[in-house]
């Protein structure tokens, strides 16, 4: 064997072992007559020891180590006179006798430390590099550790783990999909999954009643820091279940990763809050709730004072920063502007301090009596010291914009710490949302949704008003996972596409083999769909996914360490029966 023990096992127990290390040079440092070097592996770093008095040439040999050479050292583990006790293994060093170059390195591109000189896009074309910092290194073994805990638990309650395809049917709702192209079947294409949505409810149909797997998804969107193109799902599906049952079981397996991953044992069955309450008190169907600041309508006391930003808007709402009657003009007007910024659009900002004096000030005041600004205080639920913030306008602007101030004011204060974990389950979505463009509804999650049973005879009528029986997993603001209770029945199924509208024809060319499928005795079922890579970023204390996919994309979707998308040869393209259509210049 090349090694008898890793750069990170050995202990002050294992003095005076002689031993073999392999890995690579971290560090070298030459002190006069010795030299020291930092040897690195998966496990850890190791201290090796060479001495110019005692073994001239193999100290001579040392001190040509370049970084991230891969050696391999002999020698005898002593104890160090100068311990590190900040590694585990800082206790010891070796005192090596033998050392063989196994390969030479090339000065990397970046340095490969905590602190590294690397920017983004360079650590992401070397990522092999990146992937040995310390840090990429245990984002990468946190994956590895929740995906084996979740395989653990999902065991544990009788659910199999079963593998489904990547190359299946387009079905062109929601996202773009990744095509494609069949040599086999000129002209035909297959689609890479965006989720095995519709075969995991035909392993229902096939009587494998708890299913998972842990898998690759792809999506053809625009990417920000929680989504790549290609992406990793828990999914999961059972049968013969209602909501709560499906609830309950992976509410079970939250609490389990919670123990497991972080040591957070949570006693408390997760809050539920209906969608339409998550909108109307905090502008999103993904609220963080590890801090207040839950908004108030302040419609009706704010209007009919002759001050016309209010009284021309539909909807007036406030929130309140506790603590915060000092904040400075200055500070006031950084959030006026964060709350006109383009991708927010509120018009303006209004505030009222209610000082820890009890004085009452406002940037409404030529329009409001003392008495006025008290009742805004009292319908806020403010006491002394605390800071009023209004926004006014369109409804659902108005809400959206304050949602994004919340968020501002809780990081500000320093509420939305990565310690803090609360989640909720958000219920009872809109089954579809209506679009203006193309003059028609748009399932909100996806087809198989299934209304609410007392909401189904509105499906003709007035589908705006029918709630799917869906549900989110919510985490401090970030939606860890959906899913809903399916349509099992035909006629309800093919009841749905025409809402959605489908033609049967068009309905079944598309899903056809889902509605024969349900021909042959459809159990009830439902499921839910975790976003992996939010778990495990959620887990690791940061907001991007990426650093914690072993091969990211960047933000345009390309993979710059395999220089891909790229063009495929003339002869691939002739043996696909395809041509490439040149974009028209400009």
């Amino acid at each position: 064997m090349y090694r008898t023990h890793t750069c990170g096992e050995l202990k002050i127990n294992d003095a005076g072992k002689s031993v073999t290390l392999c890995g690579w040079v971290q560090k070298s440092r030459d002190l006069g007559g010795m030299t020291f070097v930092d040897l690195r592996d998966r496990y850890g770093i190791t201290q090796l020891v060479f001495n110019m008095e005692t073994n001239p040439d193999l100290c001579g040999q040392a001190r040509k180590l370049g970084r991230e050479f891969v050696i391999r050292a002999k020698g005898t583990v002593r104890e160090r006179s100068n311990k590190n006790l900040k590694i585990p293994t800082g206790e010891i060093e070796i005192i090596v006798n033998e050392l063989n170059i196994l390969n030479r390195s090339e000065i990397p591109p970046f340095t490969i430390e905590e602190d590294t000189d690397g920017g983004d896009e360079l650590r992401m074309k070397y990522r092999y590099l990146d992937l040995r910092r310390n840090s990429v290194k245990n984002n990468m073994i946190l994956r590895h550790r929740v995906a084996q805990e979740v395989r653990k638990y999902m065991d544990s309650i009788g659910f199999i783990e079963v593998e489904t395809p990547f190359l299946i049917k387009s079905t062109p709702e929601g996202a773009r999909d990744f095509v494609v192209p069949s040599r086999m079947q000129p002209g035909t294409f297959y689609a890479l999954p965006q989720s095995p949505q519709t075969l995991k409810q035909l392993l229902m149909v096939s009587g494998f009643d708890r299913y998972f797997q842990i898998v690759r998804c792809f999506r053809d969107e625009d990417l920000r820091a929680d989504r790549q193109p290609e992406f990793t799902q828990i999914d999961c599906e059972m049968s013969f279940v209602e909501r709560d049952d499906v609830l309950d079981t992976f509410e079970g397996l939250a609490k389990y990763l919670f123990k497991k991953i972080k040591g957070i044992e949570i006693t408390e069955p997760f809050p539920k809050l209906s969608f339409n309450e998550a909108m109307e008190h905090y502008g999103t169907d993904k609220p963080d709730l590890r801090f207040g600041m839950k908004f108030t309508n302040l419609t009706s006391a704010c209007k009919g004072h002759g001050f016309i930003p209010f009284d021309s808007a539909e909807h007036i709402a406030g929130i309140r920063a506790e603590g915060c009657s000092e904040y400075s003009r200055k500070q006031i007007d950084e959030l006026t502007e964060f709350v006109r910024r383009p991708q927010i659009g509120s018009k303006g900002l209004f505030y009222l301090r209610y000082g820890k004096d009890g004085s009452l000030k406002s940037s409404f005041d030529k329009f409001f009596t003392p008495g006025d600004l008290g009742q805004l205080t009292s319908e806020m639920k403010a006491v002394p010291g605390d800071l009023i913030l209004i926004l006014a306008g369109d409804k659902q602007r108005t809400l959206t914009a304050l949602s994004e101030l919340r968020l501002e004011m809780g990081s500000r204060l320093g509420l939305r710490t990565s310690e803090k974990f609360v989640p909720l389950w958000v219920v009872d979505f809109p089954l579809v949302e209506w679009d203006e463009e193309t003059k028609r509804y748009y399932a909100m999650h996806h087809p198989f949704t299934s209304p609410r049973p007392e909401d189904i005879h509105l499906m003709e009528t007035n589908p705006a008003k029918v709630r799917a029986n869906a549900y989110d997993l919510v985490i401090n603001g970030v939606e860890i996972g959906g899913g809903s209770i399916r349509i099992h029945d035909t006629a309800l199924q093919k009841l749905m596409f025409r809402v959605l509208g489908f033609t049967d024809e068009e309905a079944e060319a598309q899903f056809g083999f889902l509605l024969n499928a349900f021909r042959y005795g459809a159990p009830p079922h439902g499921g839910i769909a975790f976003g992996f890579d939010r778990w495990v970023a959620m887990f690791g204390g940061q907001d991007s996914i990426r650093d914690f996919i072993a091969f990211p994309k960047n933000n345009a979707g390309r993979d710059i360490m395999l220089d891909t998308p790229s063009p495929i040869l003339d002869r691939q393209l002739e043996e696909l029966m395809l041509s490439i259509k040149k974009p028209e210049k400009e």
